[in-house]
């Protein structure tokens, strides 16, 4: 019999079933597809060996004027610049107590108490002592993770190791520093008030009748200039200058809104705009999710409009709260959770006119909206649309597989990257049994193909500043390494640079491609292979191929595997059904492959 060719399009279909996507791909892992073929996904490996405190939720690249380049992250507790192999924490100072005299107090253990009226600390807050005496043996004079709240007055720090004695009041004189506080790795539903008897119960416990939701602590990142604009999520904006260097933190900048969404620098006019802020500048009991404000032209401390400057404002009617903005075809583009809207520099008198460009396609998150080349793509609530002039629903091969197994509340986590050298757009996602990213769904806007995986990824940097991408990875378990802080609990961030070799950090790193089921005429007749011809390009090591065998869609296939590498020029099998299916996959070390069109000896093989 003549060798038949296996030819399947590109992109994976989960819409239909495992029969009737016959000459589609169903499912995969860690592959891509690039001029139509699947191959497995470049490898990725440690930028720095520092892990980072906490889930890192933006990042941010960028060069100076003297060509040297910065990427700026934000996670959930702390602020940090990476610069040429080095990582510095530059999250900014809320307050500092001056000349504060013998606030430790030791018991013997390695809790110490923390004398400071009116700290305004809370839990796992970071605190910085410096200039203080040591205390029946332990030095104070280091960064600490807060512990416990003893009250308004008063909190618990813990030490390496037990105090030597019992001190109540000592340390001498010092100084204390307090970061701004920590916000949570993951939304929180029902947190904060409910509707239970006022008093019953214990302060500051969440009530099971509350329907309060506690955002996940997001940052935003855009440039003025060499300098960096950064916004925590409902909380200050701040400006890094990159001529003082790693060792000198963020500043907050005073004359703006104290607290927002988040931020973005038009361009080329040059207004920061802050997205869901305050309708009062400096009276945070005013933010407005649906309130935007914007500096005025080429000046982030101006913010209050007048005859002689060109800040302003605007509040967008339609939806809940502005989730959204990039920019876009020489605007703003602009989404609340309901609908886009653009914003276009007109000049005096007005500096910017506000029009709505569609209804019904809100994003997810603050991160979940890209531009490539003029045109915006974002994932919805339920769909993924793009705006080249009109809004547009895009077609997804994928949809179902997506929206129907992820997390609601942690929606807002979502993360979209560009990988411009493969023409991909991949949103990183929280799955319904997850409270972090745990899977990524990949549309290549050339190919219009869509494949999924479960590379869990809470930030992305495409390759521009630096050659390759950037990427961070969240291990809740881990304890980070820098900076070094005493009591400071799990949860660590992994800084990656991707399409660096095949593995996944030096270990492998399993690749795999699966198809939908095939047959002869319809199923009438059962099928038999006896051979088959591999087709791989750029093959290294060991690949393995797979047919499944089957005699009805419900059926259990029969598997038959055969290992290739670059020396099979053919390979035997016996295997029968009446209908069957191929599953390429690599599992070692260095292994890398492109697929290309497996040739079968099929012959019709009877009715049963």
């Amino acid at each position: 019999m003549p060798l038949n060719k296996l030819q399947f399009r590109p992109g994976i279909d989960k819409q239909n079933t495992e029969y009737g996507a016959e000459g589609r791909w169903i499912d995969s892992d860690n592959v891509r597809f690039h001029y139509g073929l699947p191959q497995k996904v470049g490898g990725w490996q440690k930028l720095v060996d520092d892990t980072l405190i906490g889930v890192a939720r933006d990042i941010h690249a960028w060069t100076d004027l003297s060509g040297v380049r910065y990427t700026a992250l934000g996670t959930d507790r702390k602020f940090y610049i990476y610069t040429e192999g080095t990582i510095g924490d530059v999250t900014p100072i809320r307050k500092t107590t001056s000349s504060i005299s013998n606030p430790f107090t030791t018991n013997g253990t390695n809790n110490v108490t923390v004398t400071d009226t009116g700290h305004n600390a809370a839990v796992g807050d970071f605190v910085i002592f410096d200039s203080f005496s040591a205390i029946d043996g332990l030095d104070m004079n280091a960064e600490f993770e807060i512990t416990s709240i003893t009250n308004s007055n008063s909190y618990v720090v813990t030490q390496t190791s037990n105090a030597s004695g019992s001190t109540s009041g000592g340390g001498g004189t010092g100084n204390i520093n307090y970061q701004i506080s920590i916000g949570t790795d993951a939304s929180v539903y029902g947190y904060g008030w409910g509707v239970g008897t006022w008093n019953n119960g214990t302060w500051n416990t969440p009530r099971s009748t509350s329907t309060v939701t506690l955002d996940g602590r997001n940052w935003s990142f855009d440039n003025f200039g060499e300098d960096l604009i950064a916004t925590v999520h409902k909380g200050g904006t701040f400006r890094w200058d990159t001529s003082a260097g790693l060792n000198t933190r963020a500043t907050v900048i005073s004359q703006a809104p104290t607290t927002s969404r988040f931020n973005l620098v038009s361009m080329p006019d040059r207004h920061v705009f802050l997205f869901g802020t305050e309708t009062t500048i400096g009276d945070a009991n005013t933010r407005d999710d649906l309130f935007l404000r914007f500096s005025s032209q080429e000046d982030f401390t101006t913010w209050t409009p007048t005859a002689t400057n060109t800040s302003g404002s605007f509040r967008i009617q339609d939806g809940s709260k502005i989730v959204a903005a990039v920019r876009s075809r020489n605007a703003v583009l602009v989404w609340t959770d309901n609908s886009l809207h653009a914003l276009q520099f007109v000049g005096a008198p007005f500096t910017f006119s506000l029009v709505e460009l569609g209804a019904n396609c809100g994003a997810v998150g603050v991160h979940s909206a890209v531009d490539i080349n003029g045109v915006a793509y974002w994932m919805s609530q339920n769909s993924f649309y793009l705006y080249d002039g009109t809004v547009k629903k895009l077609p997804c091969s994928v949809q179902d597989y997506v929206f129907e197994d992820f997390s609601i509340a942690n929606y807002p986590e979502t993360y979209a990257g560009i990988n411009s050298e493969f023409n991909e757009i991949t949103w990183f996602y929280p799955s319904a049994a997850s409270t972090q990213i745990d899977r990524a769904v990949t549309y290549n806007y050339l190919e219009k193909s869509w494949h999924t995986s479960n590379l869990a990824r809470t930030s992305w940097s495409d390759y521009g500043v630096y050659q390759q991408p950037y990427a961070t990875k969240y291990f809740p378990n881990d304890t980070a390494t820098t900076p070094t802080v005493k009591g400071l609990t799990a949860g660590a961030s992994t800084f990656y640079e991707h399409e660096v070799g095949f593995d996944d950090d030096g270990t492998a790193m399993t690749a795999f491609i699966t198809s939908g089921d095939f047959d002869i005429q319809d199923g009438q007749q059962m099928l038999s292979v006896s051979r088959g011809i591999p087709d791989f390009k750029d093959q290294v090591g060991d690949a393995t191929i797979k047919l499944g065998f089957k005699s009805f869609p419900s059926s259990t296939a029969n598997e038959i595997s055969r290992i290739v590498n670059t020396n099979t020029t053919k390979f035997d099998l016996r295997g029968r059904g009446r209908q069957a299916n191929v599953d390429i996959r690599s599992t070692d070390v260095g292994a890398n492959w492109r697929y290309g069109t497996l040739r079968l000896d099929v012959k019709p093989d009877g009715g049963r």
